[in-house]
């Protein structure tokens, strides 16, 4: 299963579908704790041995504690969809959630950046946070509550339309960010960070409205380490830069994806070689290639990148570099020199 479809548009399957665990939420929303202590109550996500299935967790509260007797809480935690708007009781968050590890509160009422730090100060060994579809766009994030997620590697803050200031709040506090997502947030243009994040590594930016490379290239500077930068459905016009800019701009990137981006020159295919360390690329529905067949797409692709090693999902053997090679040598028969391709 693919990074995007694993984190940005499924994550309910990656434990299961619940059935019944929960009503309907309140209006003004409902509460962290609540909203575990009845999907994951014995009645509704019973133990059961095995990989994966979580761990019963008996509350050291005091008598009389309106939480269940024991909750079956798993390492993941998928709560999407819930109605939650506040943390609820930190003390119990604190007590139910010390072995979690993943977490996805997406597609709740989530709109205030401390209740969210609440949750996650709560739980000291969390990896993975998924603040999809939550309305973030107008909430500030404080530097205060933004240490929280120190302790977060992975964080997906798709279709929340954060500012690009919460952003740069969020990749100054933490300090091991390794994997963002920044998708549907209607992005036209990248404000840089005075900060830069040097340990990220993937950054998801996929379905905004990135047409400009001047915007692009400011992800350089403020992701260093940058290994695979998915930006498709951005309908990207062209790489407007030198081959010693590229490199130092990007020179540890490995993978790039720019589907049904707006590429319409061989110029810009032979720019992505500038990349020093580039092996993976993708590169359908671009306007470019759209008079080729399939056959003679990946042929000149190949024969145009001689260091990328994966073309849209499938690897690049020997004798396929060879044949497209020498395809290359026989389609350009007859060009005219000044139209010739830089190879």
């Amino acid at each position: 299963m693919s990074v995007w479809l694993f984190y940005c548009l499924g994550p309910a399957d990656r434990e299961g579908m619940w059935e019944g665990a929960a009503e309907p939420p309140e209006e003004g929303g409902r509460t962290f704790m609540q909203v575990i202590s009845e999907k994951y109550s014995p009645e509704n996500f019973p133990y059961r041995r095995g990989p994966g299935m979580g761990v019963v967790v008996v509350p050291s509260g005091p008598q009389g504690s309106p939480m269940k007797d024991r909750l079956n809480l798993p390492s993941f935690l998928v709560l999407n969809g819930c109605g939650i708007s506040r943390a609820g009781d930190e003390s119990e968050i604190a007590a139910f959630c010390a072995h979690v590890v993943e977490l996805d509160l997406s597609h709740n009422k989530l709109q205030d950046w401390q209740e969210i730090s609440k949750i996650v100060t709560n739980i000291p060994n969390l990896d993975f946070l998924n603040l999809s579809l939550n309305p973030l766009s107008d909430s500030v994030l404080e530097p205060s509550f933004a240490e929280a997620f120190i302790r977060v590697h992975r964080l997906v803050l798709n279709n929340t339309r954060v500012p690009w200031e919460t952003v740069h709040t969020l990749t100054r506090e933490i300090p091991e960010l390794v994997e963002l997502f920044l998708c549907l947030n209607e992005y036209d243009s990248v404000t840089p960070s005075p900060v830069p994040c040097p340990s990220l590594r993937l950054l998801h930016i996929t379905d905004n409205n990135l047409q400009d490379w001047s915007e692009v290239r400011k992800f350089g500077p403020m992701f260093p380490g940058l290994d695979t930068l998915v930006m498709a459905n951005n309908n990207l016009t062209s790489i407007d830069d030198s081959a010693d800019a590229l490199c130092r701009l990007f020179p540890n990137l490995r993978t790039i994806n720019l589907h049904n981006s707006g590429l319409n020159q061989w110029e810009d295919i032979e720019k992505l070689n500038f990349f020093p360390k580039l092996e993976e690329v993708r590169l359908l529905g671009i306007p470019l290639l759209q008079s080729y067949t399939n056959a003679e797409r990946r042929s000149l692709i190949v024969a145009q990148l001689p260091s990328v090693s994966v073309l849209n999902g499938s690897v690049v053997t020997d004798t396929e570099r060879e044949d497209a090679e020498r395809f290359f040598i026989r389609y350009h028969l007859g060009y005219p020199e000044q139209e010739l391709p830089y190879r």
